[in-house]
């Protein structure tokens, strides 16, 4: 008996202390919105896009209290990038995902944490087989680019807050295989992002 009774002061001294560690690693769910802007190219080439919606799965490592290391995994359903050759109209059905890493730094008010972040990654523009694309046979692209963002976290308990971001990915302009689709052209997509993080 006195065994047991050893083992769960123990055991209870050993979670208060986990507990009363400062977090050191957190991971996020956020809902997300896709904005690609219009482009034109400098020769006769249009392109815009309608807007997609998805999910965006991120860890993040303290180094220090205000700083972190963070990896992102994002993927959206489905929008049509549009490309506007005079006369034609092409649509490609798009899926894409984002691969980024960035440094973090928070600043801390009370329960609330505002934050401002940048990092390389790299966007893939997956074209979606079906009516949509008619006889293009679009394909593939991965472009590298940068990811750049500010937001903040509302702290709702020790374990949990809610992130509100506006993040942007800076990339090329997909041709997806077409040399027809070129622009040669940079842009910045928008990514608005809401969820929640666990902290552990």
């Amino acid at each position: 008996m006195k065994k047991i009774a050893a083992l769960a002061i123990l055991l209870a001294a050993t979670v208060a202390a986990c507990h009363a560690q400062e977090s050191r690693q957190d991971i996020s769910l956020s809902g997300i919105g896709l904005i690609e802007p219009f482009r034109t190219s400098s020769t006769t080439v249009q392109v815009s896009a309608t807007p997609a919606y998805g999910a965006l799965l991120s860890y993040r490592f303290m180094l220090t209290p205000t700083t972190a290391l963070e990896a992102n995994y994002g993927i959206t359903y489905q929008n049509k990038i549009g490309y506007f050759i005079e006369p034609y109209h092409y649509n490609v059905p798009t899926r894409t995902q984002e691969i980024s890493g960035a440094f973090v730094k928070s600043f801390v008010y009370k329960n609330w944490n505002p934050f401002v972040e940048g990092g390389p990654g790299a966007f893939i523009f997956l074209p979606i087989v079906n009516s949509g694309l008619g006889t293009l046979e679009a394909k593939q692209q991965i472009e590298v680019g940068g990811i750049f963002g500010a937001g903040f976290a509302y702290e709702v308990s020790p374990s949990f807050d809610i992130r509100a971001e506006y993040r942007g990915f800076a990339t090329k302009v997909p041709t997806f295989d077409y040399s027809e689709f070129t622009t040669n052209r940079w842009y910045v997509i928008s990514i608005p992002t809401v969820g929640v993080a666990y902290h552990f």
